[in-house]
């Protein structure tokens, strides 16, 4: 097929010998399956920012260090400067997500390279050698579910034990090869330790999953895997080999209302007792 405009210059550096075909067109990106040499990889071409439907929300952005100061600052100021880092930034990490992970073991698609908003990396295949297919696009037996989940379930561990969280996991973003699922498009992953939504977002990836297979095992809609991951997580007791049961226990106590109340009117007049001193203390030196 002709080159895409965009995939020109790895052609011209030698990294792509032939783009075989287009693979999808998401919200995001472009992928293309791509000869380098004898192997045959994909290559995702970002969509550039004003061609892109899906919003940078802040919710997945915060906690996301910035290594430089003045590219911060820019960024916060919403400067002409600081929306092109601010996009950088964003593609940049899927990227950084996607080696982080692969490095500690976590099944995701092997990055190869970044050039100029094209991410080089292998194409997970099935047993033909062609493009694995999407978990949503699968039939699974009740004992093939119990399985992928806790495969699925065991990946998600191992990435927030990493300090990662998907933030967008679903059916539609998992590939299953003949090894099992394989998670895929990270540009929004979340960092679990600066990121007040980690927790949410954590719960809601794993309840997905749960939802998902539970259609063909259905025994799977009783558990609640994400409140004790998380809460594991917490209390600094999660390991990429921590066994899980599945079962949480709620706190079923009820707030003592009043009680919180008295606390809330103490720090009150506290507060005001402090304000009157630092009156009569101006009147004073006045």
């Amino acid at each position: 097929m002709k080159v895409p405009k965009r995939l020109q210059p790895l052609v011209d550096d030698g990294m792509v010998d032939e783009v075989l075909y287009q693979l999808m067109s998401g919200k995001e990106a472009q992928v293309y399956v791509v000869r380098c040499g004898d192997q045959v990889r994909c290559a995702k071409v970002f969509k550039e920012a004003q061609k892109r439907s899906f919003k940078q929300a802040v919710e997945y952005q915060e906690g996301r260090k910035v290594r430089n100061s003045r590219r911060a600052r820019a960024m916060g100021k919403k400067t002409r400067y600081g929306q092109k880092e601010q996009e950088d930034a964003w593609l940049n990490a899927e990227v950084d997500a996607l080696y982080r992970l692969s490095d500690v073991g976590v099944r995701v698609p092997q990055p190869l390279g970044f050039v100029d908003g094209v991410l080089l990396m292998e194409l997970v295949a099935d047993d033909d050698g062609k493009a694995a297919p999407r978990l949503d696009e699968l039939t699974l037996s009740p004992e093939q579910a119990l399985d992928y989940h806790a495969q699925v379930v065991a990946e998600v561990v191992r990435m927030l034990c990493a300090g990662l969280i998907h933030g967008d996991l679903s059916e539609f973003n998992v590939l299953v090869d003949r090894n099992g699922p394989v998670i895929i498009d990270l540009p929004q992953a979340v960092n679990a330790s600066g990121n007040n939504n980690a927790e949410r977002m954590l719960e809601r990836d794993v309840d997905n999953m749960r939802r998902y297979f539970g259609r063909f095992a259905q025994e799977l809609l009783k558990t609640d895997y994400g409140k004790e991951i998380w809460a594991l997580y917490e209390a600094g007791q999660l390991y990429p080999e921590s066994k899980l049961t599945g079962r949480f226990e709620h706190d079923d106590v009820a707030a003592n209302v009043d009680e919180l109340m008295e606390v809330i009117d103490a720090a009150k007049e506290e507060e005001w007792e402090r304000q009157e001193r630092l009156r009569d203390a101006d009147e004073d030196q006045g």
